[in-house]
């Protein structure tokens, strides 16, 4: 057997050293790359961690007791809450490869049936992303199965895990506003060093010019330019460390005793209170680390180890305590010790790439707040909003105009309005450790839910050590609420509601539509025609019901009593999954017997997948019609041979009798084959009876529909859903723009939802 792997290895060239070779190199490459689109944010920390640490001192003890306390916070933070809890703990709880707090949501919908989304169904289990892993109910799984009833038999609870999930989500939103402020007035301030006089007004104007231009450009994508990122924070980490080993050098050698434990306790007993709020500026040292897990999804969960291992991590250590060897011998720099610790014959090449760097680190924070948005919307927490892909070939790049916009006037107002890293750092570290505990909790329950390990006590007392870390940076950062902290517990506010009452409104109008759904056997009785005309031609009839026949078809028909001779109700739909492949996508029943010609298709959709994108829509849903058509059709011939069987009326649903297509790689060629090949016997009566019908047209039937509040509803209700619920209706993209309807072929059905 050896010898004859050896012998078809040679014969076609391939060696497991090669094979090793070539999989290493891949995977160094992604390390690299990741550098640029992961690492932005978290590489330029060390451009305002000290100012704002220090931003209420204006002087220091001459025993450096602070400035070693301070180091000693920085090292063992980046310590245990990058290094040991990201890279080793949270970074393997992905799902299907993604990452973020929506994916641990959706591990824990999966697992404990604590979905938002309302028309889910048993099918989707199914699928291949789903994964859902049955695992023993011993007395080690107790404690699983009491959490996993208290949530799936307690609304009450699975409506706080939302607003918890939401919390962390709409600070990681805010985190899109207030990194590319920090991180570009960091950078640019330090010009003031080299030209005296230069008056703060015009530091910040620079500023707003770079941030106008980078929210600007948005709209090519950052495809073109994206080579560029990884070997700019490359150089960036390569000179803040090379910078940090000259001044541990030149100024304290003895810097490295600061990395003792005990200096962290001296620190918090020598300054007391002030120490404890000055750490709201330390917890600024981990910025962007929640971006490694959130951007899992691009690179490979052992690349991002490496590169933050490797590179990233010493580097960010080395500069921290060669910049505070620098403060140890220089006590009057503390608010611009960044760049008084950089030699002179370097100054302008490091400002340089420290405002590109600030650059790529504001650009991935923008990228990753599109992606959160296009995610909640998916997950119907969030108003339609118009999406564009950037790029044909890289899959994920998006940009959204109007949260674009709002972004840049929002950092503008931050930086104008604040104009000092200082005060934005303050309001940084509360959105920063807000989102970290999120993630800290969710990872509690995903290793109890989902993981069910037989040990889990120790995993659950590791998540409790950093969750009291990030509890105390958190207290920290509440002192800080009056001077600026505020803007982050506004913003999330703000967001919160309207996510909130989006999701509160979507789902009390599919609980209209379920409970107003036309009856099956009321429109059987009607008999083939339905008591009204048939006319030549397809209609689509789009619903949010995965059973039934929606209330908006009655009113139509009440309204004009004629329909299409081929009727087909499509569901297109986001499951708990990130991505749905594409022969796992359609789901197509029939409804009613055979004569009826109505048909059910429901389209299935991850939270991230791209919808309706990359195919012809209609061409592919016929197509999926007729091979389900086709497919019966043979059944039904098998069946017939060996049994007469009866001809019995039934309701054939998606969940019941469910047909995954086939995978289709152009769907209007097949059609057209289908119509030249009418003649011979591949296609046969009713499939022949669709593509006629398709050839007449097909029309778009959508429901127009209006949300009100029902007369005994509370006031607060009312506000929700006749306010701010119909505001947002207005103002967000209509169903049919964001389903890609023609015009010409669009009608649109009014209707009032009392609910």
């Amino acid at each position: 057997m050896s010898s004859r792997s050896s012998m078809e290895s040679a014969e076609y060239g391939i060696s497991k050293e090669n094979i090793k070779r070539a999989s290493c190199s891949a995977l160094l490459t992604l390390a690299y790359q990741s550098l640029g689109v992961v690492y932005g944010d978290l590489s330029t920390s060390p451009l305002y961690v000290y100012k704002t640490t220090f931003s209420d001192k204006s002087r220091l003890r001459e025993d450096d007791e602070e400035i070693y306390g301070v180091l000693c916070f920085i090292f063992w933070t980046l310590t245990s809450v990058a290094l040991f809890k990201y890279i080793f703990i949270v970074i393997s709880a992905d799902d299907n490869g993604e990452g973020g707090t929506f994916a641990l949501y959706s591990l824990l919908c999966r697992h404990a049936k604590l979905g938002i989304l309302p028309n889910q169904q048993p099918t989707d289990e199914k699928l291949s992303a789903y994964a859902v892993e049955t695992g023993r109910e011993d007395t080690l799984q107790s404690s699983c199965s009491a959490l996993k009833s208290l949530f799936e038999n307690h609304s009450k609870f699975q409506k706080g895990l939302l607003i918890f999930v939401l919390l962390g989500t709409c600070m990681a939103i805010g985190d899109g506003i207030l990194t590319p402020a920090i991180s570009v007035l960091s950078a640019v301030s330090g010009v003031g060093l080299k030209i005296e006089g230069l008056h703060e007004n015009y530091v910040v104007a620079i500023s707003c010019v770079i941030l106008v231009g980078l929210f600007s450009l948005q709209h090519y994508g950052t495809h073109r330019v994206a080579f560029m990122f990884a070997p700019i924070v490359t150089a960036w980490l390569l000179c803040i460390s090379g910078i940090g080993v000259y001044n541990i050098l030149h100024w304290n050698p003895r810097i490295f005793y600061a990395l003792s434990p005990v200096y962290m306790v001296r620190f918090l007993k020598t300054t007391g209170l002030e120490g404890w709020v000055s750490l709201g500026g330390v917890v600024l040292s981990i910025t962007g680390v929640e971006t490694m897990f959130a951007d899992l999804g691009h690179f490979s969960a052992l690349s991002i180890k490496i590169a933050f291992s490797f590179l990233v991590y010493p580097c960010l250590i080395l500069a921290y305590m060669g910049e505070a060897a620098f403060l140890s011998k220089h006590h009057e720099d503390l608010q611009r010790s960044f760049y008084k610790a950089i030699p002179e014959s370097v100054f302008w090449p490091v400002f340089i790439v420290a405002t590109f760097a600030a650059v790529v680190g504001s650009q991935a924070v923008i990228s990753a707040t599109f992606s959160i948005i296009s995610q909640c919307s998916a997950l119907h927490c969030f108003p339609r909003v118009k999406i564009v892909h950037t790029s044909s070939e890289i899959y994920g790049q998006i940009y959204i105009p109007e949260v674009n916009w709002i972004l840049m006037c929002l950092c503008l107002a931050v930086v104008i309005g604040l104009r000092d890293t200082n005060m934005i750092g303050h309001a940084y570290g509360l959105a920063v450790t807000t989102v970290m505990f999120v993630t800290t909790c969710l990872m509690a329950m995903v290793i109890v839910i989902v993981w069910k390990k037989k040990r889990m006590m120790p995993c659950i007392a590791a998540l409790l050590f950093f969750g009291s870390i990030e509890l105390l940076y958190i207290s920290a950062c509440l002192f800080k609420v009056p001077e600026s902290g505020w803007i982050p517990l506004a913003l999330s506010s703000i967001l919160m509601t309207i996510m909130y009452v989006w999701n509160f409104g979507t789902l009390k109008k599919h609980q209209f539509d379920l409970e107003n759904k036309v009856a099956l056997d009321r429109l059987v009785s009607l008999g083939p025609s339905l008591g009204m005309v048939r006319v030549p031609g397809i209609g689509l009839l789009y619903t949010n019901l995965v059973t039934g026949v929606p209330a908006v078809f009655g009113h139509f028909v009440t309204n004009l009593p004629a329909f299409h001779e081929i009727l087909i109700l499509v569901c297109i739909k986001s499951v708990h999954v990130p991505y749905v492949c594409e022969e796992e996508r359609f789901l197509v029943g029939r409804v009613g017997p055979k004569e009826y010609r109505m048909f059910r298709c429901i389209v299935r959709y991850g939270y991230k997948d791209m919808q309706q994108e990359n195919y012809d829509f209609e061409n592919r849903l016929v197509s999926e019609i007729i091979q389900f058509v086709e497919s019966q059709r043979e059944e039904t011939e098998e069946s017939t041979n060996g049994d007469s069987g009866s001809s019995e009326i039934e309701d054939l649903e998606p969940h019941r009798r469910q047909h995954v297509s086939f995978q289709v790689v152009d769907p209007s060629i097949q059609i057209q084959s289908a119509v030249s090949s009418s003649s011979s016997s591949s296609l046969k009566g009713e499939s022949l009876e669709i593509l006629k019908a398709k050839e007449s047209g097909v029309a778009y039937i959508l429901g127009h529909s209006y949300a009100k509040a029902k007369k005994s509803s509370s006031i607060l209700k009312k506000v929700a859903i006749n306010f701010i619920y119909a505001f947002l209706s207005k103002n967000s993209r209509g169903p049919d723009v964001v389903l890609n309807v023609p015009h010409a072929s669009l009608l649109e059905v009014g209707m009032v939802y009392y609910v």
